[in-house]
């Protein structure tokens, strides 16, 4: 079209990429932390939840016990509070599985029809449905009765550990082993809460976003000058050696160097395509409990250490749930 002048230079273009790839690399590595370290916690609650269960199979006993229970009587108090452990992950990854303001997989178009077909468990049942069969009817009202429900678990779990103690059928060392691990679920608690509730700084996100942005603008300027001068060199190169200036080849090699700026094109989108699927992934790993198929998976971890510890305890394997099956391959 005759728009010579339609270029920019390739050097200030090149520090705008720099720039935007170190920052672009910083989101993605903070992000992978962010996924990294919610994993880890997760693994800590896996461990903690089989050592808890220890205690409860082992501690509970009419060893120091003033009337002594049947093995019945003793399994029903285990499974009562195994089952109450269970309410706590299950009201721990409600909260972790709520909306935030800054979370982006309910309102990107990619996300919404990605997750069309697939099933988070924790947006389709409310808590008190999943809670039924965990904890008595008081139980659960009072739970449902506070704000942080999670926090109301471990706190019904520690009311009945005094209990015990006050019969007799733990005593005080046992008391303060099981105690210990209730304070480490709720600092497994508050870690995985920070984590959720402290989103990746917004100032960060926000300019990354328009940086990336303004650099894939300014690339095809950049690029059109450079496959310019590549294509006329070209030319220049074959009116310089060939010395039949008619022949077939020559007309063809002309022709590719004259048009040659049109590479520019397939060019500037697989450059772009890369800068802003990085950013893409930053985007997608810096909230790990949404509910995206990159997310932690806590629903699938939390019916695992359910099947471990019910089966730690010896509970009927009829009642005890099967695991929570992949969708599309993708564990949630």
């Amino acid at each position: 079209m005759g728009l010579y002048w339609l270029h920019l230079p390739w050097l200030p273009i090149g520090v705008v990429g720099t720039a935007v790839a170190f920052i672009v690399s910083f989101k993605n590595n903070a992000s992978y932390d962010r996924l990294w370290e919610a994993r880890k916690i997760y693994g800590g609650i896996v461990n903690a939840s089989r050592s808890f269960t220890l205690m409860v199979n082992d501690f509970i006993s009419n060893k120091h016990a003033e009337t002594p229970l049947t093995e019945e009587e003793l399994f029903g108090i285990r499974k009562e509070m195994i089952m109450r452990h269970v309410a706590w992950m299950t009201s721990l990854r409600h909260a972790l599985r709520q909306h935030k303001p800054w979370e982006g997989s309910k309102l990107h178009k990619s996300d919404q029809e990605y997750m069309a077909n697939i099933e988070v468990r924790e947006w389709k049942y409310s808590l008190a449905d999943e809670l039924e069969g965990y904890v008595s009817e008081e139980e659960k009202a009072e739970i449902l009765s506070k704000k942080n429900k999670q926090a109301a678990c471990l706190n019904l779990q520690s009311r009945h550990l005094n209990k015990l103690l006050n019969a007799g059928l733990i005593e005080n060392f046992r008391h303060m082993e099981m105690q210990n691990l209730l304070t480490e679920f709720f600092t497994l608690q508050g870690k995985v809460e920070r984590i959720k509730n402290f989103p990746y700084p917004r100032q960060f996100a926000t300019l990354n976003y328009f940086f990336v942005w303004i650099f894939i603008i300014l690339l095809p300027l950049g690029m059109m000058h450079e496959f310019e001068e590549i294509g006329m060199s070209v030319v220049d190169a074959i009116r310089e050696h060939m010395k039949v200036h008619d022949s077939p080849i020559h007309a063809i090699v002309e022709f590719i160097g004259m048009y040659f700026i049109w590479f520019s094109v397939p060019f500037t989108v697989i450059v772009s395509w890369i800068f802003q699927t990085m950013e893409r992934i930053g985007e997608t790993t810096e909230n790990p409990f949404e509910g995206n198929p990159n997310d932690i998976p806590i629903t699938t971890m939390s019916r695992g250490i359910e099947i471990d510890i019910r089966q730690m305890i010896n509970d009927d394997p009829d009642f005890i749930p099967v695991p929570v099956d992949p969708q599309f391959g993708i564990q949630m």
